[in-house]
């Protein structure tokens, strides 16, 4: 799988749960545990009804910076330059947003609002786990 392939999947999964690519790069001791920590606390928190729309501004904002993030650090680990892949995951982070929001407002109309979060999750993780492997 190509470099920007691989940053574009980062950024996919960013922009439906915005942890889940740091969690799966995050590969040694206390930080590993941080991350997936923060991972499995983002999946419980966007099924509760308080939880703000990941198009507000700031949600948007953090789902884009952790894309870009997530696929500098691949790139850097990998001796390549960040920019580029940086720049791809960003934009495919800021897509995915809306694609998932959109995905979540549809299966809410229908009353399929946690069947559809709860696969939203796993095309997140997969995506990830499929990016960083």
């Amino acid at each position: 799988m190509s470099l920007l392939i691989r940053a574009a999947a980062l950024g996919a999964s960013a922009g439906g749960r915005s942890v889940t690519p740091l969690a799966a790069l995050a590969d040694r001791g206390f930080l590993r545990v941080a991350a997936r920590v923060a991972a499995i606390g983002e999946l419980i928190a966007d099924k509760l009804p308080g939880t703000p729309s990941r198009l507000q501004p700031a949600p948007l904002a953090g789902r884009v910076a952790l894309g870009a993030l997530s696929a500098g650090i691949y790139a850097h680990r990998r001796g390549r330059s960040v920019f580029l892949p940086a720049a791809v995951a960003g934009a495919t982070a800021f897509a995915a947003s809306y694609a998932g929001a959109s995905w979540r407002a549809l299966a809410e109309r229908h009353g399929l609002d946690l069947p559809a979060a709860v696969a939203e999750d796993a095309a997140a993780v997969a995506l990830a786990e499929a990016a960083v492997r």
